[in-house]
């Protein structure tokens, strides 16, 4: 009887908790990818650069062990709130850098302040933004109601793609950028509004006492849990094999594949597409089966996905670079799910927290560290012409062929490590 009364009680939270989901991952494509890459070619900055930047949302999750400190700060929901409308004005901030009359130094340094702000602070809140929200459903429907709230975001997001993607073409055709980046600048505000009501109305399940563990001695038995590091290290490895390449692939699809902005929201609603069709069958064989085994099945596909990139030319563009982010699709629809209800299966309910952020710390430190290793050698391979180890290649051929490699590495550590990690909940 409480059981259900419970789920009346946090229904409507739980539908306001996708509708946030949906507004964040649509503030999400304007500050990233190719619409990132716009403002940067804008200023003047070099592939090697704007793919430092893109890292920044990798970078920024590495400030989540900042989520620790506030974990035990209640209501999160004061806190939660505030901080996110914080860094979402500091996003739209972003698209303002342009108009700015200094030099491009001066607009380089804003732009990355505005950037790294913004991500820095959104991921300080996201891990207890994520407890508080995933702490509304019942532990045996994680699966499946974050394929519900993910299949929301992505088929509202192909339709947002579109409009602006249309109205950006619109804008540049007639020789207007600066109207395009107004009108992307005001659709964050817009969306920020929208976003900051459904937090605003969400309820916030009242924390047991017990629950409650000082931060001293959560730190003290995360870092001593052995099974946690290990399902720690899939992160930590996926986005190493994700950021030696992704970050480069906005400047590429928009500078040397010639890619419109209309063609990139083509393959945005393919992406929508594909990783809602794949998003709850997936979610339903990780409750079925496990988290391990549906990750083994996604590493699988991205393995693919790299490997179709790695032949990616001009010539071919289209045709190839669509068949990648078709499975790259594919393997996000159980990614994201599945290193988040690994942590959840490893730790107890009163431990999630620490857990996520120290997870999102560490791999988020390995991601942009290993995109700002990788961007000397793609700046240095376009200044030969587009040359490697005496080989006619693009640079991002190149890192695209050290994802591929990292994946199937991360793979064999997810068969021989982490499968052996029975789950405990």
């Amino acid at each position: 009887m409480e059981t259900v009364l419970e789920k009346d009680v946090y229904k409507t939270s739980r539908f306001l908790y996708i509708l946030e989901a949906a507004f964040e991952y649509f503030i999400s494509i304007l500050v990233g990818g190719a619409y990132l890459a716009k403002v940067s070619a804008e200023i003047g900055l070099s592939d090697g650069l704007t793919g430092i930047l893109t890292s920044f949302v990798s970078l920024g999750c590495g400030f989540q062990i900042i989520a620790i400190f506030l974990a035990n700060k209640t209501p999160v929901k004061r806190w939660v709130t505030l901080l996110h409308s914080l860094n979402q004005l500091f996003f739209a901030l972003i698209y303002l850098v342009p108009f700015i009359q200094i030099s491009k130094t001066g607009k380089t340094v804003l732009f990355i302040l505005f950037l790294l702000a913004g991500h820095i602070i959104n991921n300080v809140v996201n891990s207890p933004k994520l407890n508080w929200f995933m702490s509304l459903v019942d532990d045996r429907q994680r699966g499946r109601f974050t394929a519900n709230k993910e299949i929301l975001s992505l088929l509202g997001g192909m339709i947002f793609s579109f409009v602006v993607g249309a109205i950006i073409d619109h804008f540049e055709t007639l020789g207007d950028v600066n109207n395009a980046f107004i009108f992307c600048g005001f659709g964050v505000l817009g969306l920020t509004i929208l976003h900051t009501l459904t937090l605003l109305f969400s309820k916030e399940k009242p924390i047991e006492k017990k629950e409650k563990v000082s931060i001293k001695q959560q730190l003290k038995e995360l870092l001593k849990d052995r099974d946690l590091f290990k399902v720690i290290l899939i992160s930590v490895f996926w986005n190493i094999s994700h950021y030696v390449a992704t970050p480069f692939y906005g400047s590429y699809q928009i500078g040397a594949l010639g890619f419109s902005m209309s063609f990139v929201a083509i393959l945005s609603a393919l992406y929508a597409v594909f990783r809602s069709l794949f998003s709850r069958p997936m979610g339903k064989y990780a409750d079925k089966y496990s988290f391990a085994k549906m990750l083994n099945i996604c590493f699988i596909i991205m393995v693919v996905a790299f490997a179709i990139n790695t032949f990616t030319v001009p010539a071919n563009g289209k045709i190839f670079y669509t068949a990648y982010y078709i499975l790259y699709a594919i393997g996000m629809a159980g990614i994201n799910s599945g290193e988040m209800n690994l942590i959840y299966d490893c730790v107890d309910r009163e431990k999630r927290v620490g857990a996520l952020a120290l997870k999102s710390t560490l791999s988020g430190f390995a991601g942009f560290f290993t995109t700002l290793l990788v961007s000397p050698l793609v700046d240095k391979i376009q200044a030969n012409g587009n040359t490697f180890l005496g080989l006619n290649v693009y640079a991002q051929q190149v890192v695209s062929a050290l994802a591929m490699i990292l994946t199937l590495a991360l793979l064999i550590y997810l068969n021989t490590v982490v499968r052996k990690v029975q789950r405990k909940n």
